[in-house]
């Protein structure tokens, strides 16, 4: 076999025409560096997807980071499959966050015959990139947490993180029995993740015996909440939940402080970030966050996880460890098939119980949920994301 050399490769889509609109999203391709195969080792392709351009870059990088280490572990044991000697690649691409550019992205790596998919990371371009992932028999791994990702049908749908089910029933009951509130206003994003997420939260909140005095959306473009959060400071809520990402939770925290308002923020795991610390700055004191899985500190292999990333890449991102886990349990499924055919490996993955740095036991039901995923709350307390509580999950 010919050396492997690393590439390159960047599709860049023109942002603005002169008349004012705008061009098509070209994905952006990244083949990622990995160190020469030797002669007689078979190469096997991993494809990864995530934005790893705009807004929502931080996310994507630090996913894709995860996933890097996690080849980069794999390949240092010098592993085999059916006895021949096998080298892992990356083949890693900018969707952009946009449902067009993952389906092309999608296509791409169906074409370039990836034994395995990790990603997508936004829901709302996870959902329709597995359509064509299936139709090719292609096992995905994706952080996507909208319900309807894995109830699509497909058997080769798989998730790195708990749903937005299970997430937003923790903190709609969390939002009454732990925090208090009775009257609660809602926002979100409309997109898949922060609608899903909210809907979600709305449902057990409700159950719980809360009343929704307002419900309002906005845009994952949107920098300027005034007008809806003047609307509901007249309901007088306890509560503001928000589902969408830190580009929108950091400002409307800072807008909601400029108008008065006491009730408190509560946001899903895209708003537990750093990133969100930075833009709402002081007004960031007193928000609270739900993020699937233990705490750091708790994690199976967190603290030593973190020491050897911090050496390598530098602080740690809120996907990191999830996107490591995913492509440790997906090359274990192709090590328990001793294989990289995804026919082969495919039931491998459906059964499989593996003790990742996130969870003592990898493990997922008949859908591709996993099956024990604890959701921990946080709080802003003095300028840093404090554990409040732990719901389920795994310690070891």
């Amino acid at each position: 076999m010919s050396m492997i050399r690393a590439s390159m490769v960047l599709a860049l889509g023109v942002a603005l025409a002169g008349c004012g609109k705008q061009a098509e999203p070209t994905a952006a391709s990244t083949p990622v560096a990995a160190p020469a195969a030797q002669s007689g080792t078979a190469e096997i392709k991993i494809g990864f997807a995530a934005p790893l351009t705009g807004n929502q870059a931080h996310y994507g990088k630090g996913y894709q980071n995860g996933v890097q280490m996690a080849i980069d572990d794999v390949n240092a044991e010098h592993p085999k499959l059916g006895g021949q000697p096998v080298h892992f690649v990356l083949l890693a691409e900018d969707d952009m966050a946009d449902p067009r550019t993952a389906t092309q992205v999608a296509q791409k790596f169906v074409d370039s015959k990836v034994a395995g998919m990790i990603g997508h990371f936004n829901s709302g371009t996870s959902i329709p990139a597995s359509k064509i992932y299936s139709d090719a028999g292609i096992p995905e791994i994706a952080m996507a947490t909208a319900p309807a990702y894995t109830t699509q049908g497909f058997k080769t749908t798989f998730r790195s993180m708990t749903s937005d089910t299970q997430q937003g029933s923790v903190m709609g009951r969390y939002a009454i029995d732990k925090l208090g509130a009775k009257r609660i206003a809602i926002i979100d994003d409309r997109t898949a993740y922060g609608q899903g997420l909210a809907d979600e939260f709305e449902k057990a909140a409700k159950a719980a015996g809360g009343e929704i005095v307002k419900r309002e959306f906005t845009t994952d473009k949107e920098t300027d909440f005034s007008a809806i959060l003047t609307a509901i400071k007249a309901q007088r809520p306890d509560l503001i939940f928000y589902g969408g990402t830190d580009a929108q939770s950091g400002p409307m925290a800072k807008q909601k402080k400029r108008l008065g308002m006491t009730a408190p923020l509560v946001s899903g795991e895209m708003t537990r970030s750093d990133t969100f610390l930075k833009l709402a700055g002081a007004e960031a004191e007193g928000t609270i966050a739900s993020l699937a899985g233990l705490p750091l500190e708790q994690m199976p292999g967190g603290k030593a996880f973190e020491a050897r990333y911090k050496a390598k890449y530098g602080e740690l991102e809120i996907y990191t460890p999830y996107g490591y886990d995913a492509a440790r349990t997906l090359i274990q499924a192709m090590k328990n098939a001793d294989s990289a055919d995804p026919t082969k490996y495919l039931p491998e993955l459906a059964k499989i119980q593996y003790a990742g740095v996130t969870s003592g036991n990898i493990s997922y039901d008949e859908r591709g949920d996993l099956k024990d995923g604890a959701i921990t709350v946080y709080k802003v307390v003095k300028g840093q994301w404090t554990v409040l509580e732990t719901v389920g999950g795994q310690k070891q």
